[in-house]
């Protein structure tokens, strides 16, 4: 765009253009004539008396499903399909902290337990919650069973979720 060689080929170019337009704005007037005035009738009018059937009841499709609808513009295509709902849970997650164990004499160890917010004081072999027994307790750790013998290991002052059937 900046070589003066291109520059001066497109001015030239405009102004032969410019005399182009100049030279030949004379052009000639349209041939004008007189009309006749014995022109021929307009054809005759539509033959309506046809086109009533057209627009007879008969005629248009008669929707079978679509009879009691409240609006012409009403559809099922936006509706959102209602999905079932999901069973209800039979599982919930709780925390489970080992806080350690008590014996005294020759009794059985008494291992203390905090589930959730509330603590739990129980003997070996005995229920802590729902499904959940004592197996084993020692000073760093605490192991929890169930009917089906699977096993859950607590270390001391650690919280662990354990999932457990809802009553």
């Amino acid at each position: 765009m900046r070589n003066r060689w291109f520059a001066v080929a497109v001015q030239v170019g405009l102004w032969f253009v410019l005399f182009l337009a100049l030279t030949h704005l004379g052009g000639k007037a349209p041939d004008f004539r007189v009309a006749d005035s014995s022109s021929p009738l307009a054809p005759g009018p539509v033959p309506v008396a046809n086109m009533a059937s057209l627009f007879s009841l008969t005629q248009w499709p008669n929707p079978q499903g679509l009879t009691n609808v409240p609006s012409p513009f009403w559809t099922t295509r936006f509706v959102p399909v209602a999905s079932p709902a999901p069973p209800p849970p039979t599982t919930r997650k709780i925390e489970v902290t080992y806080q350690g164990f008590y014996e005294a004499g020759d009794t059985t160890k008494h291992v203390v337990v905090k589930v959730g917010d509330i603590y739990v004081a129980a003997v070996i072999g005995a229920p802590v919650t729902t499904n959940l027994f004592v197996a084993d307790a020692s000073l760093q750790n605490l192991m929890l069973t169930n009917h089906v013998s699977q096993t859950n290991l607590l270390l001391l002052n650690a919280k662990q979720e354990i999932e457990v059937p809802i009553k």
